[in-house]
């Protein structure tokens, strides 16, 4: 009788210690190849850089769907798509939604998103007009593609995730916008934004830093990122604040909106990097080991911001 009693307890003690390393992200592993193929997908010449309203992006938003579909991540209006009010041709911001699994928390949302746009076709250089946008803005598309891919399969996440891809940015952000000003109409409550752009290459070397974060000093988001992963992971970085790309980017609508934290989280130094709209932003530019690696150290810091107990991210006075 002992021995069967401490062979059920020896079985219980397994069966939670697999439960929990499945549930540990840091046993997650994030597939360099799943981040080479949607990458390479998006910038492809196919896609005539992904114009706003042109027949190419309608590739990119028929390849977004079909990420949120095979993962079982649902619509969270009628279909997935958000069709723009604010932009004179057919345009559509990507939307899923994954409902929180705790009772209360799951009425708070976390928007995680990234533009999926680019400027289309322009003037050729060496004789190619396609401008691809493989870091802006691909990269940040891949990256939320893989946040998807990591809560379709796990479902760890307390509050509601709302996934958006943004169409028209480059047309002075007009995707999120739209989104924002809908969903505040609509009560949403919005906890925090976390948004992508850029990811495709790493820090200039010498930078004591992982990512930077426009607007660092506007939240306590920075700081707690940093006690989360031990180092500086985020760094304050003044060509963000040279450039107000905090305004420049698709966490400035919901900041707007909401008044709560919202940010964008870029590896990308655009005076050392030389193909910012130029056809030569395209695939064969991107680290996609660097885009691997950040994508598999934000997926435990963004478990710890969808998880935690309060709203520890705050706005700075």
């Amino acid at each position: 009788m002992k021995k069967a009693v401490f062979l059920s307890a020896s079985l219980i003690a397994l069966l939670t210690s697999c439960a929990a390393k499945k549930s540990n992200p840091e046993n997650y592993q994030v597939n360099e190849e799943s981040v080479i193929t949607t990458l390479k997908f998006l910038t492809s010449d196919e896609l005539e850089g992904r114009d706003s309203g042109s027949e190419g992006i309608e590739k990119a938003a028929l390849y977004l769907e079909d990420v949120f579909a095979k993962n079982n991540i649902k619509p969270y209006f009628t279909t997935y798509r958000d069709t723009l009010s604010n932009f004179p041709k057919p345009a559509y911001n990507i939307v899923g939604y994954l409902e929180g699994n705790d009772s209360k928390l799951k009425n708070e949302v976390v928007v995680i998103g990234a533009h999926y746009d680019h400027v289309g076709i322009g003037m050729a250089v060496a004789g190619d007009s396609i401008y691809n946008g493989a870091d802006d803005n691909a990269s940040g598309t891949t990256a939320v593609t893989e946040l998807v891919n990591y809560y379709a399969k796990k479902k760890t996440n307390k509050r509601s995730i709302l996934f958006c891809f943004f169409s028209a940015e480059e047309k002075g952000l007009l995707g999120s916008k739209h989104l924002s000003a809908k969903l505040k109409q609509a009560n949403m409550d919005v906890y925090l934004m976390l948004n992508y752009e850029m990811i495709g290459v790493p820090m200039p070397a010498g930078k004591d830093m992982v990512a930077f974060m426009t607007g660092y000093g506007k939240s306590n988001l920075a700081n707690k990122i940093n006690e989360y992963t031990g180092k500086t992971f985020i760094g304050y970085y003044d060509f963000a604040i040279k450039y107000q790309l905090f305004r420049a980017s698709d966490n400035y609508p919901f900041y707007s909106e909401f008044n709560i934290p919202a940010h964008t989280f870029s590896t990308t130094d655009m005076e050392s990097f030389h193909y910012y709209h130029q056809p030569g932003d395209e695939f064969d530019e991107m680290d996609t080991a660097h885009m691997t690696d950040f994508i598999q150290q934000m997926i435990p810091v963004t478990e710890k911001l969808i998880n935690a107990d309060t709203r520890e991210i705050v706005l700075k006075n």
